[in-house]
Order: C-alpha cells, then structure tokens, then sequence
C-alpha cells in the first residue's frame, strides 16, 4: 500500500482510491470512528420554509420527516489532487462495479491501466463486474485495473477515507436533502469547490515510517 503511495504520478496509470459509506457489521454495531460516515439520512421538511427578508432572517420548522437514506461513494486521485463524490440508493456488487465502470470510461477512458485502492469488503471483487455487464465488457474493464487492497483492519491508510470524512463534516452533515437528487446535486459541488481550491494531497505516512509507527503488526525479529 506504501510502495503504491510512493510511485510517481503516470498519467497513463493513475493511482485512484475509492471508498464508501460502510455498512454495520454482522452484530449491528458500527467503528467508532467511521460512525459520521454511515449511510446519509434522506430529510425532507414538513413545512415550507419561509423566506428570510430585511427583518427576519430564513424561518424553519424543527418538524421535519425521513425519506429513506443513501450511500455515498468517493473516488480521489491523491497526487492529481482530484476527487469526486456520488451517491446511490445501495451499495451492492453491481453499484460498485458500475461507479468504477463510470470512471474507467469517462474520466480515464484513454489510460491504460488505473491503480484501484480499496478495502477488502466483501462487495469490492472482479466477480461484481460480471454480475453488473456482459462479459466482453467486464473482462475489458478488469483488465485495466491493478487492484490494490487495504490490509485487514487497515482501511485508515485508503486516502480516500479522508476524503469521505470531509465530505461528510463540511457538506452531508451541515444540510438537509429530501431525495438523492438533491443529495447529488450538494456532493458534486462540494467536489467542484474543493477541486478548484485544493491541489495534492499530503500524506505523511511513509515507508521507512511503517516498522516503528505498525509495531503491533510488524515481524518481530529475534537475536
């Protein structure tokens, strides 16, 4: 995952990580630290705001009602300084093989190979390309990809999960979205502004860093 990190930008074989919104696991419980990045709570209002004018400012009612939740995905491209965020109903086999699908075809259409950064979840496999296309177009598109994983209980070293944290705190839960639609429509500017204003990202974690900062993982070595 380091060595991934360290590699010098290639256009022709960019290094994209990718991260969404996790699911609870099997005992219903969250981590800790990922618990702002649950699925998006869909908020609609119960009564029409009123508008704020020169005496008063914009009026909202407290009452308001849910209308289903969403799942975020970000993709970012750390030394390009690019990122993108969506949002989809689920987060199946066949959505993440269709957001990446969105990407390789769009975006990186004309790069050979891409370098995909992902966790291990149990979604993030070549057989969800198969599930969502036919098979000359899913084999065309696994071809293209170098998967590399995070290791277990590591998913803090994918860059996009920093990304999907700031998306969260400076966007999702400062604003209140009825539909995906509009839940679309606030993520993708937030992508645009943050593009537009911040360029690469600055990760501190290196490889020489690794035996002492991972002590708990590291080989011990005896004399």
């Amino acid at each position: 995952m380091l060595e991934t990190y360290e590699k010098p930008y290639d256009p022709a074989c960019p290094v994209i990580c990718r991260e969404a919104s996790p699911a609870a696991d099997r005992s219903g419980r969250r981590e800790a630290r990922t618990r702002s990045l649950n699925s998006v709570q869909l908020i609609t209002e119960t009564r029409v705001p009123i508008a704020g004018t020169s005496e008063h400012p914009r009026r909202i009612d407290d009452e308001d009602e849910r209308a289903g939740t969403a799942n975020l995905f970000m993709f970012t491209e750390p030394l390009s300084g690019w990122r993108e965020a969506t949002a989809r109903e689920r987060k199946t086999k066949v959505d993440w093989a269709i957001e990446v699908a969105r990407l390789l075809e769009g975006r990186y259409a004309y790069c050979p190979q891409v370098i995909l950064v992902s966790d291990n979840f149990n979604t993030h496999t070549i057989g969800a390309f198969d599930e969502a296309f036919e098979p000359e177009r899913a084999r065309a598109l696994v071809r293209r990809i170098q998967f590399c994983h995070t290791p277990k209980h590591g998913s803090w070293l994918n860059i996009a999960e920093n990304e999907l944290s700031s998306l969260t705190r400076q966007c999702v839960a400062t604003r209140r979205s009825g539909d995906l639609e509009t839940l679309q429509w606030e993520i993708a500017a937030w992508s645009s502004d943050v593009n537009s204003t911040q360029r690469g990202v600055d990760w501190h974690m290196k490889i020489d860093d690794a035996r002492w900062k991972l002590k708990s993982v590291s080989p011990k070595i005896k004399t």
